[in-house]
């Protein structure tokens, strides 16, 4: 089969067209022809040499796919061959093929594509994990979103917003902020012009969920804007996992700070996320009431210029692989 694999640590330049036998099928995966993969920030920096795959995890990047089962472990029992399915993999997604565990595989909701079912499993397991599962995120309650614009931000917008809460976000550009608004945020600010903490002390009375990717100085900010009680999630650092902060917030308002990554936690931890998506949220994707946001497509052997795509931080939603 044909994959992209990372020949060393490096730029986007570094990801090249290869071959490799079809990976050895275990009993509870299932075997999928691949017809698209999700590109996410994960990839860029495993392909930077900072994120290893787990142990026993492909080398290969890609996280999420979408395609069509071609072959069953024997302990599998839900699809059948030929069956459209989206799954969740610890990598290998940049291939022809991908071995999936059955528990991580979906049907693919009525309606979708394969491209738009390969940009749900990656995105929206993190999403659902870290806002409602760890955070418990409510009906009714004020949600910020940094990097509203990206990948994950489109997701949580939508999820978040149709759940019943107030989202607000952050983004890079007026043109980005009218994106977040037309997902269904109530209000999105600009962080290049205003000052996020500013505007959202004045308008509200803070905000009871956080799901932030910046780190750095938005540590401190985001214990500034959040209200009693709230619960900061940090998924991702990308001004750095290093902060000077005054902890004094956290007591005062009895703050809960989160973090998770997706990759590394165990098949059945990541089973409940697929049990409780199918049950909420992939009767809202087959209904059109979400719908995944596709910024850009580029073949597969075009994968360093999706990947150049993704690190100039010019996108809004997903980038994609597909022929």
């Amino acid at each position: 089969m044909r994959v992209i694999e990372i020949a060393k640590s490096g730029g986007p330049e570094v990801l090249i067209e290869g071959t490799r036998p079809l990976p050895e099928l275990e009993r509870t995966q299932v075997l999928i022809r691949v017809q698209a993969a999700g590109v996410n920030r994960p990839d860029v920096v495993q392909r930077m040499g900072h994120y290893p795959p787990p142990a026993g995890a492909s080398e290969i990047p890609g996280l999420e796919v979408a395609g069509e089962v071609v072959a069953l472990g024997p302990d599998t029992n839900r699809y059948a061959i030929g069956d459209r399915v989206c799954a969740l993999v610890t990598g290998g997604g940049y291939a022809d093929f991908v071995n999936a565990n059955e528990q991580l595989v979906l049907p693919i909701p009525e309606g979708l594509n394969y491209l738009e079912a390969a940009a749900l499993p990656e995105t929206f397991f993190t999403v659902w994990h870290n806002l409602f599962q760890r955070a418990g995120l409510k009906s009714g309650e004020n949600c910020l979103v940094h990097g509203g614009s990206s990948g994950i931000g489109s997701a949580a917008i939508q999820i978040a917003s149709r759940m019943g809460a107030s989202v607000y976000a952050t983004a890079g550009s007026a043109e980005k902020c009218s994106f977040c608004e037309d997902l269904g945020a109530v209000l999105a600010i600009n962080y290049r012009e205003q000052d996020f903490v500013e505007i959202l002390k004045a308008q509200t009375e803070g905000m009871n969920v956080i799901l932030d990717m910046v780190g750095g100085e938005y540590i401190q900010r985001n214990m500034k804007v959040a209200a009693v009680e709230g619960r900061i999630v940090s998924i991702a650092f990308l001004s750095g996992s290093k902060a000077e902060v005054n902890f004094n917030p956290m007591l005062l308002k009895r703050l809960t700070l989160l973090g998770s990554t997706l990759r590394s936690q165990s098949v059945a931890s990541k089973a409940s996320i697929a049990r409780d998506l199918e049950s909420h949220i992939w009767p809202l994707l087959g209904s059109g009431k979400i719908k995944p946001v596709i910024d850009s497509v580029y073949p597969f052997s075009e994968a360093a210029r999706a990947h150049e795509r993704m690190e100039s931080s010019e996108h809004m939603g997903k980038i994609m692989l597909s022929d």
